[in-house]
């Protein structure tokens, strides 16, 4: 055959001499022990066509060829149907091949993996978790090329990498040519807005998306609406705070001690105690135990404001329901103490304590 002449096999056209440079691992070849036990953890549902591709990846070298070659030569000899590309496709995400993203890339070119939306905008969607953007914008370009339309699931997907990427005008076009679609939202749509917002600082704009769902009897997940309200809670917006803890019990979704943490710091933030020791109360008359952190987080609010007697009152009444201070709350009041040149006393009563509560967690 003429060295020039070309060889088409699924969508790909390699000359044939460069197929041939590619050396195709043998058995009874230089396999290491950890190749081995790789090659033996193989999904045992994986077809012997899907095994001997996979054998060849874990064996992996560049001295042997490109990645191409190895897939077009395969796909030359086995003539893969879309099942076998996706198993492999599959056994790799298993496995967080570090070769994933490559060989889902070469699938599209390829007329048997017989590429589809859903195809591209995985890959869009696992570049965006990594925060490569630049790698998801060029799948994005070849996807535009290959006349694909756009659908919901994948513009949100490019809400949500644009969103982490922090482009808020990207993220807000592309919930803009989501909703010229005329289909109806739903909440991972909303809520990859909702968290652009929130990344950008707009909390009042994230606020009115979540209104706009809830009149439609559409409700964001557990963690937007914690997002929000943290967000809320580390400006010491109380009202915001608020606003969004009661929205997320009229959502169905049960706070947790972490969730009135939040509402808690968001009160001491601004200043406002009483507010603050009232959401500590109706956190216990719901049934929730309080955490070292919720008490902890009192405790600082009163040493801040120099409010002694409200501290100590607080203290008491944690100690009549058998309520005792964890190691950060209590640190906290041996150094409030000690500016009162009471530390030691403090110290002895303190020791005295069990500490039975949880201890310290990030809110």
């Amino acid at each position: 055959m003429n060295s020039t002449s070309e060889v088409e096999s699924s969508g790909n056209v390699i000359e044939e001499t460069e197929r041939q440079k590619f050396k195709w691992v043998k058995k009874g070849a230089n396999i290491t022990e950890e190749q081995k036990q790789a090659m033996s953890q193989l999904s045992t549902k994986m077809t012997n066509r899907c095994k001997a591709l996979m054998k060849q990846i874990i064996c992996y070298s560049t001295e042997n060829g490109s990645v191409s070659l190895m897939l077009a030569t395969w796909a030359k000899s086995t003539n893969p149907q879309r099942a076998d590309w996706l198993s492999v496709l599959k056994e790799l995400d298993r496995l967080n091949h570090p070769l994933y993203y490559e060989i889902a890339e070469h699938a599209l070119t390829e007329e048997s993996f017989e590429a589809n939306i859903r195809d591209y905008t995985k890959i869009i969607h696992g570049y965006a978790k990594q925060n490569k953007l630049k790698e998801a914008e060029n799948t994005l370009l070849d996807m535009k090329n290959k006349g694909f339309v756009f659908d919901q699931v994948t513009l949100t997907a490019l809400v949500h990498m644009y969103s982490k990427a922090g482009n808020l005008n990207l993220a807000e076009d592309s919930f803009e040519e989501m909703k010229l679609l005329g289909v109806t939202l739903d909440r991972r749509s909303y809520g990859s807005m909702i968290m652009a917002y929130i990344r950008a600082g707009m909390l009042n704009q994230a606020e009115n998306l979540l209104k706009e769902m809830e009149s439609q009897e559409i409700y964001a997940g557990r963690e937007v609406y914690k997002a929000l309200l943290r967000a809320y809670s580390m400006i010491g917006d109380s009202k915001g705070a608020q606003r969004v803890f009661d929205a997320t019990q009229l959502a169905g979704v049960v706070p947790d001690v972490k969730v009135c943490g939040l509402l808690i710091n968001a009160y001491l933030v601004s200043g406002q105690t009483c507010e603050a020791r009232v959401a500590f109360e109706n956190m216990r008359r719901a049934g929730i135990e309080p955490n070292d952190k919720c008490v902890a987080l009192m405790v600082d609010g009163y040493a801040k404001e120099n409010k002694l007697k409200e501290a100590l009152d607080f203290l008491i009444e944690l100690e009549k329901d058998s309520i005792v201070l964890g190691k950060e709350s209590s640190e906290l009041l041996v150094k409030w103490f000690k500016k009162l040149g009471v530390v030691e006393e403090v110290e002895v009563a303190l020791r005295d304590f069990c500490l039975r509560m949880p201890q310290s967690t990030t809110l």
